[in-house]
């Protein structure tokens, strides 16, 4: 396999938490707000020349949750685009259960699904995968079973038969054991994993997965977050090389990117120019380091951008938006990455 070098072009997308509130203050003020305006905002983003539209999953919380009919929906809409999740806890799924919904999901869309998976963060709730079900084994934390349930989906992906056909059927089965349907080739290379850790990269890497590194990292070096992410990037390919994988990995990384040329802009972000990366724990036990934002004119946001040592490594660039602030102000803001940043870069 040839040495991994990244062009710089780069795939650019948006990454979309789906809040919403009842609050006046915002756009998004319900649950069905926030799904038709993100099948909304996925069409735009198409029209404009994007490459992906991303969502994030969370449970017992005012965000999206269940993404696959959000997806195929999505999917329906549009022609080209990617659409994806960044990311979906396993610690909550079935795991054969989500490849039926994820190969429905692939063929609707004709095979454009980038499902990107994780063990997950801090939730609304104590425990919640347990009300869905899920408890780990004995002996395993709930890390274990989140990629105890990845390592099934991978495996029934592949679209090989695992159950032993009844004798008697409803209706005629092909010979040998069957598979989970409906199965769409090809996904089982579409999958991704969003990775807090140096350690988690190379486990993804081995397994054949892409990977996702978005604005929170475990802090294993006292680095800014971008070189950090940088050399787990550096890991994660090398590991990739290890393991004799024959395809090209993808790798993509979120930033929180606003191009300041309107007056709409300098009220939400002006504030957010001199944005630094912050330290924090997202449990007892786990230092983070958490990504700046990136807020300026245009030529500044290149020189700054041009700069950050992650985005150089990565192929595909996910662009978090404030999806509160409706689908009109989101277009904006991703157009402006698309014609006044992305360019000067390179990466058009």
């Amino acid at each position: 396999m040839p040495p991994i070098v990244e062009s710089g072009m780069k795939k650019i997308g948006f990454l979309s938490f789906g809040h919403w509130t009842p609050s006046p203050h915002s756009q998004t003020r319900s649950a069905a707000d926030s799904l038709l305006q993100a099948i909304d905002l996925a069409v735009a983003a198409e029209e404009l020349g994007a490459d992906g539209a991303y969502f994030r999953v969370h449970h017992f919380a005012r965000q999206q949750a269940s993404p696959f009919p959000l997806l195929a929906a999505i999917g329906a809409r549009t022609s080209r685009i990617e659409i994806g999740t960044g990311v979906i806890d396993m610690r909550y799924e079935n795991p054969l259960y989500m490849a039926e919904d994820a190969g429905a999901a692939d063929l609707i869309s004709g095979g454009r699904l980038q499902l990107g998976l994780s063990r997950g963060s801090p939730e609304q709730v104590i425990d919640g995968w347990k009300y869905f079900g899920h408890r780990p084994a004995p002996g395993q934390s709930d890390a274990d079973m989140a990629r105890a349930h990845t390592e099934t989906l991978l495996d029934v992906l592949k679209g090989e038969g695992i159950a032993e056909p009844n004798p008697n059927p409803m209706f005629a089965n092909p010979p040998g054991k069957l598979r989970i349907e409906p199965h769409s080739a090809g996904l089982r290379d579409r999958i991704w994993w969003g990775s807090g850790s140096n350690a988690t990269a190379t486990w993804a890497a081995g397994l054949g997965m892409n990977l996702q590194s978005s604005t929170l990292k475990d802090d294993e070096s006292g680095e800014p977050l971008h070189v950090q992410q940088r050399k787990q990037i550096e890991a994660y390919h090398e590991a990739w090389r290890a393991a004799g994988h024959t395809r090209r990995p993808r790798v993509s990384v979120s930033r929180s990117i606003f191009a300041l040329t309107d007056d709409r802009d300098r009220a939400y972000f002006g504030q957010n120019r001199d944005s630094e990366d912050q330290i924090g724990y997202i449990d007892a036990h786990t230092r983070s380091i958490f990504g700046r934002s990136y807020a300026a004119e245009p030529d500044v946001l290149v020189k700054q951008l041009a700069g950050d040592e992650a985005v150089a490594a990565a192929d595909t660039l996910l662009l978090t938006v404030p999806n509160q602030l409706g689908v009109a102000y989101n277009t904006h803001v991703i157009e402006s990455i698309l014609t006044h940043v992305a360019p000067e870069l390179g990466w058009r």
